[in-house]
């Protein structure tokens, strides 16, 4: 009789699951719910023999110690994107020409921006839920992923099936939770995007189960033999009929054009939605067709994925911030009145330059529309035409520095204007947080604040001051503690040994970033060689060219740059030169990489690619040997693709390195 109880209360608390998370249709009370689950917990806890792996109470959590990794049984492809009816046409137009068939029915679907699973179903009851990880191995968040009420735990029918979702936080529940995490002094997410992945990947899935995530479902992967549904409109109705809840917002169209004209209804119509987009997804139809399109090294030929153009919106520009790099640059900021934008809050956005200023005629108090240059960094790109405009006056450029007050100055061939005064507070107090930063240094616990304070109290002047630190000095600073003090001491000796690249990175010369900086250290393997060389040779170094050269070059015969590598050195900073070389596997290939890498970071691509030898640029030539192509690979890729360079996905390059 207990049994049967147990079997009633599941299969009641699994239907009003689905009616209330996946139809959005209640049909009972939350109290109603409530006692039901309690009574389930209750009966359950007290004859544990009677607990299974579908009973709605394994959503509450647990704690893991990690995650372990898991490979795929089927591979999660990339989709290629366009961007423009055009390029939609021409996937069309390749398509029906490689199947042979003049018109292929299409099934357009809104891209959510969330993130990919896999989710593997035995006799209806779910067992293992998977993250995307490369495509080919992913790692098991099971536990996480049951804390999600919109996936059932066992389907209407007891089938075994493979199936593919996104996760994701819908708006409200993200401005629900940033407010309450912004209460308690905790952690602001910066998109709901990133809100998911760092509920997901909690390892206490009591903590994830209190996020209110969802999911959408796309695809199924149906057993062998079954071919009773030929189309993946028809799949989409299955899926539906066992109990996952699927995207509404899905169309059946008979040609291109009639998928393009989704497109553009949903360029505006996606802010009234609670997720966020960022495309739509378009499917041939048939799967006949697909299975005859098949697949490129990356991506399905049978699909495409349309990317909305980055969005832009108005707010007001309240002032313009004139803001001083490490190099003396001298930045004007737009202050703006808090806006959302593309899924974050955006305050502030750059103006570039002076000229840029001129070019829009930006005055403040303006409207402005704002976007984010590849979905990233906030910029103005327009103002908005009325009549108060006209009646602002003309913003006028500063002629002198804002924090030095030296004049400024305008270098041939630039347009960003330059503080004159190489000792400029703003510039030394730049080139110190450079130094400690990621790419440079990387030296832990140690930001502006703590350097603002340092600087001020003349305790640090230049990085070689860093050195000169004692525990003792640090807790000397406001809000500093002895476990602080310990840890930012602790880390600057820990630095003192850093790879030559981010030494040279951290140095600050004009025109040399990381990628400079590595190209460099592969070619001249010493501090000594690099300082040592002349201009000519620089020049010729692929990567470097005429005008980073000079840079280098003069930056190396100054008497302050000698005289602080020289303080390095005495006080026991000396960086590891060369690179880590461990085999001349990959010995005389250049690579370099591009889009973005699931198994591992570009710079960790990088640096294996040197410990066997090879060289990676930052830029694409007929010299180049390999171009690595992650996922949205930019414009590197078409240009490898002009000059016939190969290209290797994510996985031919892990074949690469392990088979050499």
């Amino acid at each position: 009789m207990l049994k049967e109880r147990v079997e009633y209360l599941k299969s009641e608390l699994n239907k009003h699951n689905y009616n209330y998370y996946v139809l959005d249709n209640p049909t009972i009370s939350d109290y109603e719910y409530d006692m039901l689950f309690s009574e389930l917990k209750d009966i359950e806890e007290t004859n544990p023999e009677l607990k299974t792996q579908d009973s709605p109470t394994q959503r509450v959590g647990s704690i893991s110690t990690g995650f372990e990794e898991y490979k795929h049984k089927y591979r999660l492809y990339s989709l290629d994107n366009s961007y423009n009816a055009e390029d939609l046409k021409k996937w069309y137009e390749r398509a029906i020409k490689e199947y042979g068939k003049s018109d292929l029915e299409l099934v357009c679907e809104l891209k959510i921006d969330g993130l990919a699973i896999a989710l593997n179903y035995q006799n209806g009851i779910f067992t293992t839920g998977v993250t995307r990880g490369n495509g080919i191995i992913g790692e098991n968040i099971t536990q996480n992923l049951k804390t999600v009420k919109a996936i059932p735990l066992k389907l209407f029918e007891n089938v075994d099936i493979d199936v593919r979702g996104e996760i994701y936080m819908p708006v409200s529940s993200f401005n629900k939770l940033n407010e309450e995490s912004s209460q308690k002094n905790e952690k602001i997410f910066a998109n709901p995007r990133n809100a998911a992945a760092g509920s997901l990947r909690q390892l206490d899935s009591t903590i994830t189960a209190k996020r209110d995530l969802s999911m959408f479902t796309y695809t199924v992967i149906l057993p062998d033999g079954n071919n009773t549904i030929k189309t993946h409109w028809d799949s989409i109705q299955y899926i539906k009929k066992l109990g996952f809840k699927t995207n509404p917002n899905i169309r059946l169209v008979k040609n291109i054009e009639e998928a393009i004209d989704f497109c553009k209804e949903w360029e505006t119509k996606r802010f009234d939605l609670d997720y966020a987009t960022d495309g739509v997804v378009i499917k041939i139809n048939d799967f006949a067709a697909q299975n005859e399109l098949g697949f490129t090294a990356r991506a399905p030929k049978w699909a495409t994925a349309f990317k909305f153009p980055p969005e832009e919106i108005s707010t007001k520009l309240e002032s313009i911030e004139i803001g001083v790099g490490k190099t003396g640059a001298i930045t004007p900021v737009a202050n703006l009145t808090p806006v959302l934008l593309a899924g974050s809050t955006v305050a502030r956005a750059s103006l570039h330059n002076f000229d840029e200023i001129e070019r829009l005629d930006v005055r403040i108090g303006d409207n402005v529309f704002i976007k984010k240059a590849a979905e990233i960094i906030p910029k103005v790109v327009k103002v908005v035409d009325d009549e108060q405009h006209y009646k602002r006056p003309k913003y006028i450029p500063p002629t002198c520095c804002p924090i030095c007050h030296a004049p400024l100055e305008y270098r041939e061939g630039e347009v960003a204007a330059y503080c004159s005064n190489e000792d400029c507070p703003a510039v030394l107090k730049a080139k110190l947080e450079y130094w400690v930063s990621k790419e440079g240094m990387d030296i832990d616990f140690i930001g502006p604040s703590v350097i603002e304070q340092l600087y001020n109290l003349d305790m640090v002047k230049t990085p070689a001051d860093f050195y000169k630190l004692s525990q003792q000095d640090f807790m000397m600073l406001d809000l500093v503690k002895e476990k602080s003090a310990f840890n930012m001491y602790n880390s600057i000796q820990l630095s003192k040994n850093r790879p030559l690249s981010k030494f040279i990175t951290a140095l600050s010369i004009r025109h040399v970033g990381k990628e400079t900086a590595d190209i460099l250290v592969n070619e001249l393997s010493t501090l000594e060689n690099i300082k040592n060389a002349n201009i000519e040779k620089l020049s010729n170094i692929e990567g470097v060219g005429e005008k980073i050269a000079q840079s280098i070059y003069e930056f190396f015969r100054s008497k302050k740059t000698e005289c602080m590598l020289e303080e390095l050195e005495k006080l026991g900073v000396i960086p590891q030169e060369g690179t880590s070389k461990q085999s001349d596997e990959l010995l005389g290939l250049t690579f370099v990489l591009t889009g973005t890498l699931q198994s591992m970071t570009r710079d960790d691509a990088g640096a294996k690619i040197k410990e066997m030898g090879g060289k990676t640029s930052s830029s694409v030539s007929k010299k180049t040997s390999f171009v690595i192509a992650g996922e949205n690979p930019g414009s590197k890729f078409d240009k490898a693709s002009a000059l016939g360079v190969k290209i290797l996905n994510e996985e031919e390059f892990l074949n690469l390195i392990k088979n050499k």
